[in-house]
């Protein structure tokens, strides 16, 4: 397979995709940011219980 047809094939299959749109990438990315603050505060919760938890002990 020669590289031009490799870019024309990679081009045509290019255009069957079907891109979001912006209410879907607005939508995707409020998911990510809170999914990313709930992790956040879990391993941070976690973190200070470990820690408390380690000082008690010694």
């Amino acid at each position: 397979m020669s590289i031009v047809q490799f870019a024309k094939e990679s081009y045509a299959e290019l255009k069957k995709v079907i891109w979001p749109g912006r209410d879907d990438v607005i939508s995707s990315v409020k998911v990510v940011i809170v999914s990313t603050i709930i992790v956040a505060a879990i391993l941070g919760l976690l973190d200070v219980l470990l820690l408390f938890g380690i000082r008690t002990l010694f």
